[in-house]
């Protein structure tokens, strides 16, 4: 692994099973990284579609990227409250000054009443499919989106009451310096 630092911007790519590049983004301000994590911070963020298409974010977020687990978790800050945003996908690498990880379709999205909601099967039975997930494959993306629900329903790691927000105030420090 890359040495990394907190302040140091990173880019993210977010790749496809068969290896093709899904979306990037233009930063993500390193907050903090331990054993098990790396967590960043952005806002106001480049996205590129890989049709070239781009758009800004709205609002700001905390990124949590996981050594080991198969998912992400995005807090994103909203007018409305707290919203996440996790993404299915494999435990990051850094190279080159960029964050990458293959996404598995699979997210679960969470509003700031507690609720959630299991997001795109039908995209993740179709990718299954014709890239050839293997079994065990299934079997790690399923297990893993229940170790997920099972988090968040305990409230902990990036679910934790105040936590996104102590890494927002990082960030909103860190940004003014």
């Amino acid at each position: 692994m890359e040495s990394i630092k907190k302040g140091d911007k990173l880019k993210i790519y977010c790749y496809k099973h068969d290896g093709s590049l899904e979306h990037t983004s233009n930063e993500a301000i390193v907050l903090e990284e331990n054993e098990e994590m790396l967590i960043c911070g952005n806002g106001k963020t480049k996205i590129t579609e890989k049709d070239g298409r781009s758009h800004m974010t709205n609002e700001p977020a905390i990124l949590f990227f996981y050594k080991k687990n198969w998912f992400n978790i995005i807090g994103q800050l909203k007018k409305h409250g707290l919203y996440y945003y996790c993404n299915i996908a494999s435990p990051y690498v850094i190279e080159d000054g960029i964050i990458k990880y293959i996404d598995y379709d699979l997210d679960l999205r969470v509003f700031p009443d507690g609720g959630f909601r299991v997001l795109d099967k039908n995209e993740y039975n179709y990718h299954k499919k014709i890239m050839n997930y293997s079994e065990e494959l299934d079997k790690v993306v399923k297990y893993e989106l229940s170790k997920l629900i099972a988090i968040k329903k305990s409230g902990k790691g990036p679910f934790e009451d105040g936590l996104v927000q102590k890494y927002y105030e990082d960030l909103k420090k860190m940004k003014k310096s």
